[in-house]
């Protein structure tokens, strides 16, 4: 096949398909059913083709030294840490990818989230379903201090959207936006201010050296406990063994999660704790993100062969 899409949400969306159908007639093999493949059955899967169709998946350096015939990596998706991208420079392979596609997708579930933590609103359903009347309605999100780390696409939206409630927004970033921060009423700070002061902290970087285990116990510790911890970016930017130790200890008083270190994550202990509210990484799977997401990606493959 001269083209290999390996995400299941892509593979299995019916737009997508007819739009590869449309254009490369029957030269594509699809991920029909819903594979997570190891390191070798990627490999096998990916086969001899030229372009590739990536999610979620895993192609290191080993994954890629296999492929000797692939020429395209087109992303479906934002983020690229899952890609080698020093080794596709070394050899050649080209990188298709654009920035944001997903971004409102992303943004809503955070305010969700949000809004869910605030008022109470998972743990007091949960309650409700195991026969617990509990009144207990939460706090209001409109007025809270909130601190978003990373402003880029994603935590750009996730500030757009909590225009109406009226919060005190507090951003750091790498890079210097200071026309954006003041346009739009936001105050730049530092990271250990943000954890010591917010009511609610939520994560849009990337994952890196600089930002792994970038929420551990220590920094944890720093927040009241009283405040939120959200994680809609990357598994490894939160210490899930250290969040799990201060969801336990009320440390803090809640946290939402929904990228993992290992996917699916297995720590079902972790995962049944009362105060985290934790989704299976669909931030970026609103119907209308895959399908802006999948169009992108075969944008990329198109502008390649055509």
């Amino acid at each position: 096949m001269k083209i290999v899409a390996t995400s299941p949400s892509f593979s299995k969306n019916l737009l997508l398909q007819s739009k590869l159908q449309k254009n490369f007639s029957n030269e594509f093999k699809l991920n029909l059913d819903g594979k997570r493949f190891s390191s070798s059955e990627l490999i096998d899967f990916i086969g001899d083709a030229e372009t590739l169709i990536v999610g979620l998946e895993e192609l290191n350096e080993e994954v890629l030294r296999q492929l000797p015939k692939l020429k395209l990596i087109s992303k479906y998706g934002v983020g690229l840490n899952n890609i080698d991208l020093d080794y596709c420079k070394k050899t050649g392979v080209q990188i298709g990818w654009t920035g944001g596609v997903n971004k409102l997708s992303v943004a809503e579930m955070t305010l969700g989230y949000m809004l869910m933590l605030s008022r109470n609103l998972y743990q007091s359903s949960n309650e409700l379903k195991s026969g617990i009347w509990n009144k207990n309605g939460g706090v209001l999100l409109s007025e809270k201090s909130i601190g978003i780390i990373g402003v880029g696409h994603i935590g750009k939206e996730v500030i757009r959207l909590l225009s109406p409630f009226n919060c005190k927004i507090f951003v750091n970033d790498i890079i210097e936006q200071k026309e954006f921060y003041e346009k739009n009423n936001v105050i730049e700070i530092s990271k250990e201010r943000i954890f010591k002061e917010c009511d609610i902290i939520s994560i849009h970087t990337s994952l890196n050296d600089d930002t792994e285990n970038m929420i551990d116990l220590a920094t944890l510790k720093m927040m009241k406990n009283s405040a939120y911890v959200i994680n809609s970016a990357r598994g490894g930017i939160i210490n899930e063994n250290d969040l799990k130790l201060a969801l336990q200890n009320d440390f803090i008083a809640g946290a939402a999660i929904d990228a993992y270190i290992e996917e699916p994550p297995k720590d079902k202990e972790f995962l049944s704790l009362p105060n985290l509210i934790c989704t299976p990484h669909i931030g970026g799977n609103a119907q209308e993100a895959v399908e802006a997401m999948g169009l992108s990606a075969i944008k990329h493959v198109m502008e390649y062969y055509l």
